[in-house]
């Protein structure tokens, strides 16, 4: 019996690079993995740049690895020294499988993403995976396999961002800024919302702008109107004494706007560099007249995962995907629909046994 499973053949681009091949469906596993019979997907900006980075800021990957790091599904087969995970259970896979589980607090480094799914590990784009127990554990109750598969990147870095600094986590009544409608941004304005924050969002058009006041967001401004969004949103918090935390997704390009937006002794998490590289000059001596904490964010731990998944049932957080849901065998329209930034929050690809 075949199933299907998407190849990058190269690193020149998902039009080129991107190749979709029958695959053997089995079920052999060894000693320390799990057999997952894969259900949904989803896609980050991460697997634009592996697909066209030809083995440079993103790093190289192993030939004809299977893309993609976001996934859900069932298992269907678990090796002889797997414990805590039987057949039958729902996952959702993490990102850096090869992680040492001695510590479940390990924060992932760039190495570990390098060497994790979709690029040195065999992804979720395809009808099954083969990955040690460490890359999956058990999936939110409450969520469908195709809502479920948007957490693995973008809402494990939202939940790192917003409640990684202990003593520091994002509270009732605190003010949060994010950015834009992307996965993380939406995910950490649903995730704010659902403790009580007062969340000021950022986008370029009106009727993403309704659609983040729908989700709770208390003000939202528009950057392509506003010059100096980062003072408005200062502007609209009590006292203008500025955000309590802001979820930085764009990088050098916005940094300057974080700076004047957060509090003194406030936290900016950079979480992503989807703004331009060219910039300029960071403008890190702005964090000396305005004493803060720039931290980076790069997924989160395993602890941290399975945290979230406790504040997803329990808050009942159904978390926010794109109006488009793609099918297996259309990986190359999600690709080109991410790239284009025409969706909303997470592209999700439903895959069928």
């Amino acid at each position: 019996m075949t199933g299907k499973k998407w190849i990058l053949t190269g690193q020149e681009g998902y039009d080129a690079s991107l190749e979709l091949v029958d695959s053997e469906i089995s079920t052999d596993v060894g000693p320390d993995d799990v057999l997952v019979q894969l259900q949904a997907a989803s896609l980050n900006y991460r697997d634009l740049v592996i697909a066209k980075s030809d083995g440079g800021a993103a790093g190289s990957i192993t030939p004809n690895v299977v893309p993609g790091s976001d996934g859900a599904g069932m298992v269907v087969a678990v090796g002889s020294s797997v414990t805590g995970l039987s057949p039958g259970d729902r996952v959702i896979t993490y990102l850096a499988p090869t992680l040492s589980p001695s510590d479940e607090n390990v924060l992932p480094g760039f190495a570990d993403i390098v060497a994790g799914l979709g690029q040195r590990v065999d992804g979720t784009l395809a009808n099954q995976m083969v990955v040690t127990q460490h890359g999956v554990i058990k999936s939110p109750s409450n969520l469908t396999p195709v809502q479920a598969a948007t957490l693995t990147c973008s809402g494990l870095t939202a939940w790192n961002a917003l409640f990684g600094v202990s003593g520091r986590e994002i509270k009732k009544g605190d003010w949060v800024l994010v950015q834009g409608t992307g996965g993380v941004s939406i995910a950490a304005l649903q995730f704010a919302v659902a403790v009580g924050a007062n969340v000021i969002a950022t986008t370029s058009s009106e009727d993403k702008a309704e659609r983040l006041k729908e989700l709770g967001a208390t003000h939202v401004i528009n950057y392509n109107e506003t010059e100096d969004w980062g003072l408005v949103a200062k502007g609209y918090t009590p006292g203008e004494k500025g955000v309590d935390m802001v979820v930085d997704v764009a990088g050098n390009s916005s940094l300057i706007q974080s700076l004047a937006a957060v509090r003194t002794d406030g936290i900016i998490s950079l979480v992503g560099l989807l703004g331009k590289f060219d910039a300029g000059a960071i403008p890190m001596m702005s964090a000396l007249w305005r004493p803060c904490i720039v931290r980076g964010v790069l997924l989160g731990s395993r602890k941290q995962y399975r945290d979230l998944v406790r504040f997803v049932e329990d808050k009942k957080v159904v978390p926010v995907m794109d109006d488009v849901v793609f099918g297996l065998e259309e990986v190359k329209e999600a690709y080109k629909r991410l790239e284009e930034q025409n969706h909303f929050s997470k592209i999700v690809i439903k895959i069928e046994e």
